[in-house]
């Protein structure tokens, strides 16, 4: 009976393990299915891949094609052009050949003269520049490869991956974190306790008024600056960490204050103040004016500690103008009171290499730009502006062959391959060696007689106050104010070509004349 009892329990299992050979063979029949299946999405996955290479393809080599007819077309009408001058040219010597054969010196007398200056003023039009090509033979383009190339490689089945869990929260750096100007420099980094690595960051700012928040900054890096913000603005700024699995939590959020703009301050200050410091350094390019007026007759002496910062006296009115400095005083025990007022804040700032053309040229610490195409190319200043009255100047360099250079405000996605002004982000005066014009979004108006020269100056004056801008050649306003309704965010702008270079002067005060005018008004 136990045998029985034996036998029946081994029949079970070998009857368990025929069903599951069965149920084996029907896997390895589904496995095959599958795979065929799974073969068929990845070659369509794949192929759908290289569709959109191919056309990508296409709309690269159409704009190379593009490219290689411009370089034509300009090459060929160089060819012509000279062409049509060398004909004029060899026709005017082959004339003028005939002319000194001829054997009645009392006709070569009459017109030798008139021959003279036509074959000098052939000659200047062969000048500088004409005979220098207007196109290089190179292609100015470079593919970039690497990312699509390092996303190929980085393919893969993430199923066959265990996912690795997202990074830490990352903790922003306050004793690196502050504002300068209008811009705002922010550093983070991850726990020290984290053991999940972050494959970057993003920052998140919100609009200066406590609305929603915006990315700014994507990236591996741990440290970033925005630019273009407004002055006097309260912005919030939040970090958070990301690799492939996902996102981590936000970070605290950072409250930053920009510098103020043109807004005057006044500070009463016990007299004397012996040892104490009066913070009146400011993290930005500004430059302040102090005026020191002692209530009580006598002499005060003031001792500044910092670089060449230079003291003015006026009979009893004392006054600096220095970029920021801290100062202390040392007098006889007077009791009394110094007013001490911050006067007009102006801005000192240069060009901006990282959001011009290409073919800007700079020099002088970005202070001084040319240009090394024939046409027209943008480049902007380094700050933005979007309160206050703010004056700065622009002197020509140089100035060859009557060009036409333009000057004013843009936003910062302002086209640079164009004249300033032939957009709609623009507003601009471009002028020539006889009058000028004002240009937005390609309208011009108020054609005004006078025009530059070489060692001219352009005033620009943008007013927010009562939102103008105004231009002046030479310190004399150029026609009637250029534009008004003058409202956001502008950055200083100028358009040129190889044929000018101007140099910039900013940290300037508004001209006393509009000063004046504006009060009256």
């Amino acid at each position: 009976s136990q045998l029985s009892q034996a036998l029946n329990g081994l029949s079970d299992r070998a009857k368990e393990a025929k069903e599951f050979l069965v149920q084996l063979r029907n896997m390895v029949q589904q496995i095959q299915e599958n795979s065929v299946e799974f073969e068929a999405c990845l070659v369509a996955q794949c192929d759908a891949l290289i569709d959109a290479l191919n056309r990508r393809k296409a709309q690269l080599l159409a704009r190379v094609n593009k490219e290689h007819e411009h370089k034509l077309k300009v090459v060929r009408d160089q060819i012509s052009h000279c062409t049509v001058k060398l004909r004029q040219t060899t026709g005017l010597m082959e004339y003028c050949l005939e002319v000194i054969k001829e054997n009645d010196p009392s006709g070569f007398l009459q017109i030798s003269d008139a021959l003279i200056r036509r074959v000098h003023l052939t000659e200047d039009q062969w000048g500088k520049g004409t005979l220098t090509p207007r196109m290089t033979t190179d292609f100015d383009l470079s593919l970039d490869n690497s990312p699509l190339l390092q996303s190929i490689h980085q393919l893969d089945f993430v199923q066959m991956k265990a996912s690795p869990p997202v990074p830490a929260t990352p903790i922003l750096q306050l004793e690196d974190c502050c504002t300068h100007n209008n811009s705002a420099t922010l550093s983070w980094k991850q726990p020290p306790l984290s053991t999940v690595p972050a494959e970057g960051y993003i920052l998140e700012l919100d609009d200066g008024n406590g609305g929603q928040f915006r990315e700014v900054y994507v990236g591996k890096e741990t440290m970033c600056t925005v630019d273009g913000l407004h002055f006097n603005s309260t912005y919030n700024a939040r970090i958070k960490a990301f690799n492939k699995t996902g996102v981590s939590q936000y970070s605290k959020t950072l409250v930053l204050q920009t510098s103020e703009d043109t807004d005057s301050e006044e500070q009463t200050v016990p007299f004397p103040v012996p040892s104490e410091r009066l913070p009146l350094r400011r993290m930005s390019p500004f430059s302040s004016t102090l005026n020191l007026q002692p209530s009580f007759p006598g002499r005060a002496y003031f001792d500044f500690r910092s670089s060449p910062h230079q003291l003015s006296l006026h009979s009893s009115l004392q006054s600096l103008n220095a970029p920021g400095c801290n100062f202390e005083t040392q007098s006889a025990s007077y009791s009394q009171l110094v007013d001490i007022k911050k006067l007009l804040a102006v801005a000192w700032f240069a060009f901006d290499p990282g959001s011009a053309h290409s073919d800007i040229i700079f020099s002088n610490d970005n202070l001084t730009v040319t240009c090394s195409s024939y046409d027209d190319r943008v480049v902007l200043g380094k700050t933005g502006f979007s309160k206050g009255v703010h004056y700065w100047e622009l002197t020509v360099d140089r100035y060859d062959n009557h060009p036409d250079p333009a000057f004013g405000v843009a936003r910062i996605d302002v086209m640079k391959d164009v004249m300033l002004g032939k957009d709609d982000k623009a507003w601009a005066m471009y002028v020539d060696n006889n009058r000028s014009w004002f240009m937005h979004n390609n309208s011009h108006t108020n054609r005004t007689e006078g025009g530059i020269t070489k060692g001219a100056t352009i005033g620009v004056l943008l007013d927010f106050n009562r939102k103008t801008l105004t231009f002046f050649i030479n310190d004399e306003q150029q026609g009637p104010i250029a534009f008004e309704n003058v409202e956001g965010l502008f950055f200083p702008a100028v358009s040129l070509n190889r044929n000018v270079q101007v140099t910039l002067r900013t940290g300037l005060q508004v001209p006393d004349f509009y000063s004046s005018r504006a009060s009256i008004a």
